[in-house]
């Protein structure tokens, strides 16, 4: 494009870090501008930069080049940066030229990536084509080094690939806060897990034997309770004592055959609530396997039980000592006294001991050796008594359980004599009772739900039109069901204790029954007076029949109102005659009850006193006589719950 005969170079305009270069426009139109491309001064050789560190900490060196390294102006120089080449500007023949010197830069290792990123070599310098046979070439200007910085200032920024080189040499100061968070941090994630295993712990072992709970020498965390009523079982069953007397003669005997009694049910309970106390600190170490807690057997030792076991079983009948004590005569229902006598006994202080540390730790076998002693009766008729006569007050004052809501029951004496067990002091010569509690427990877990559990009864009571009640049909019952029975086995271990007996009442839930109304749809009305029966529907007379009711001034027909509850198309009846004999009516047809014993039925045998209405001469013993197609009426058509109602005045004589 022509402009008043400027023409301007094609990227003479531009800019790409390099000067570009002036260009002097001819004399006159007939010449052509020549490019004037301004010296450029030789770059002094770069330093030596020893051991840099970027801060990837890869070591950099850079050397200067030698004079015989320097490019030739004729020639098409290169500057190599690694891998990474650009071609140099020289200038022409006829125009000062000074070349930049080519750079080399080394990283060690080799496998570190160039300080430069990636790209396709460019051109750093224009040569810029004038319409003359001269060329003009543009060099590029010396690169000097910041006055206040290295020359590799911000050569990266942190989105590269690579940290950022703040400093050749120094490395780029971090946040001083950041140590800190990070520290924080892991300490906050710890805790939550903390907590987070804490809660989960405490939640998978509820219910189980608890972390570092051992029982006979081995753990059982985690175990549920009918797993360690296993345990304990095994435990006791694999307990065993060798006792051997001075003789040489064996005998192998378990825990039972010592006297000892097991309540594995205390056992277990013992080991589920071990490391469950209150507290922060006791939450925490429930939870801590480190933390040991063992548990021992529940058990009561028997010293008499024992030590008769032992000597029987190395002594003869007529040679061996035996104890005064008591038994219970399930003929007398009452315990009695037996006399003991002089003889050889047992020494069993190291068996006793040798239980106590079974008990302690079971499972295993234990070896005992056994003396014996010729002895005097080791307890005496007298201290005998004053315990049998202790024993028979426990059967004397009752125990009696009651679930609040009007059903008790009494603890039957022979239940309460099978838990009494004589135990003696052999050193003091004394005798006292002991009580089963395992037997005790078992009966009352078992009983106490049977006895006092009830089913709620929803009451019915009939009304008449108007709503006014007439009688209570079906009598309403709360339901009752009893809970922690375990307390109730305490208190009547008490109870047995004091010796007083009591009335105990059981902790129950209860559910009030509810009361329905439901009108009477029919009603019957005896009138004593008239000797009549009337029958009513939804309130309308449909019936009156001709009745004979009870004998007066003995045997008369109660008045009130009743209802009928249960019936019989025949029956035999029987019952006291005056004089106290029985009589017996067989085949009695069309029964009808209403008031315990007192209800319609036929009565073929008194057709005079129905039909005179005489229950002076010829009443009943309190039932309704009457023909037997009015007493089938009835039955037929008045359902059980129909109302009856007994009015009026029993005559003296005939009223018809």
């Amino acid at each position: 494009m022509a402009d008043d005969g400027n023409q301007i170079p094609n990227g003479a305009g531009t800019g790409n870090g390099l000067n570009a270069g002036a260009y002097s426009m001819g004399d006159s139109m007939g010449k052509e501008p020549t490019p004037v491309v301004p010296p450029i001064p030789a770059m002094p050789a770069m330093p030596s930069f020893a051991e840099s560190t970027d801060t990837e900490g890869v070591p950099l060196s850079f050397t200067p080049l030698s004079s015989s390294e320097q490019p030739k102006t004729e020639s098409a120089d290169r500057f190599s940066v690694s891998d990474q080449q650009f071609p140099s500007a020289s200038q022409s023949s006829n125009a000062e030229t000074t070349a930049f010197a080519p750079l080399s830069a080394s990283f060690a290792p080799e496998t570190q990536p160039s300080i430069f990123p990636p790209a396709q070599s460019q051109p750093m310098a224009t040569s810029t084509s004038v319409p003359s046979s001269a060329e003009a070439t543009m060099a590029i200007p010396p690169i000097e080094p910041p006055a206040n910085g290295s020359l590799f200032d911000g050569a990266f920024d942190d989105d590269g690939a690579g940290a950022h080189v703040a400093n050749a040499s120094a490395v780029k100061t971090r946040n001083p806060k950041l140590p800190m968070i990070i520290a924080l941090s892991v300490i906050g994630i710890l805790l939550v897990a903390a907590v987070a295993g804490f809660f989960g712990a405490r939640a998978y072992f509820q219910g189980k034997a608890a972390p570092g709970v051992t029982f006979a020498g081995s753990s059982v965390a985690g175990q549920s309770a009918d797993q360690l009523k296993t345990t304990v079982r095994n435990a006791v069953k694999n307990t065993t004592f060798t006792l051997t007397d001075d003789q040489g003669n064996s005998k192998q005997a378990s825990l039972s055959d010592l006297g000892v009694e097991v309540n594995v049910d205390r056992t277990v309970s013992n080991l589920l609530n071990a490391k469950r106390e209150s507290g922060v600190g006791a939450a925490l170490n429930s939870v801590n396997p480190l933390s040991k807690s063992n548990v021992s057997l529940t058990a009561q030792v028997n010293d008499l039980s024992l030590n008769t076991y032992v000597t029987q079983t190395f002594v003869g009948e007529d040679d061996r000592a035996v104890a005064s004590s008591f038994a219970y005569d399930a003929n007398a229902q009452a315990f009695v006294t037996v006399q003991g006598k002089d003889g050889r006994a047992a020494q069993t202080d190291q068996v006793v001991a040798a239980v106590n540390k079974a008990i302690a730790n079971p499972g295993a076998n234990s070896k005992v050796s056994v003396t014996f002693k010729n002895v005097t009766m080791p307890v005496s008729v007298d201290s005998a008594q004053q315990a049998t006569d202790q024993a028979n007050a426990r059967l004397i004052n009752k125990i009696v359980l009651d679930n609040g809501n009007g059903k008790s029951f009494e603890l039957p004496a022979e239940t309460v004599a099978s838990w009494i067990k004589p135990n003696a002091d052999l050193n003091k010569g004394t005798l006292s009772l002991e009580y089963d509690d395992q037997a005790i427990n078992n009966y009352l877990q078992q009983e106490v739900p049977n006895q006092l559990n009830q089913d709620k009864v929803d009451q019915e009571d009939a009304v008449d039109s108007n709503g006014t009640v007439l009688a209570t049909v079906t009598k309403g019952v709360n339901g009752v069901k009893v809970k922690d029975v375990s307390s109730v086995v305490s208190q009547v271990e008490q109870a047995l204790q004091n010796g007083q007996g009591g009335n105990l009442t059981v902790a129950a839930d209860v559910e009030n029954f509810q009361t329905v109304q439901k009108k009477a749809e029919y009603r019957i009305v005896v009138d004593r007076s008239s000797q009549t029966a009337t029958v009513y529907h939804n309130e309308e007379q449909v019936k009156t029949f001709n009745v004979c009711t009870g004998t007066t001034n003995k045997h008369e027909t109660d008045p009130g109102t009743s209802f009928i509850y249960l019936k019989y198309s025949v029956q035999d009846m029987t019952g006291n005659n005056d004089d106290g004999s029985r009589y017996l009516s067989k085949g009695v047809k069309w029964v009808s009850y209403f008031n315990g014993g007192e209800g319609f039925h036929t009565a073929s045998w008194n057709n005079y006193g129905i039909a005179h209405g005489d229950p002076a001469n010829h009443g009943s013993h309190g039932c309704v006589n009457m023909y037997e197609a009015d007493a089938k009426w009835i039955y037929d058509n008045c359902p059980e719950g129909t109302i009856v109602q007994v009015t009026g005045t029993t005559p003296s004589s005939a009223v018809r």
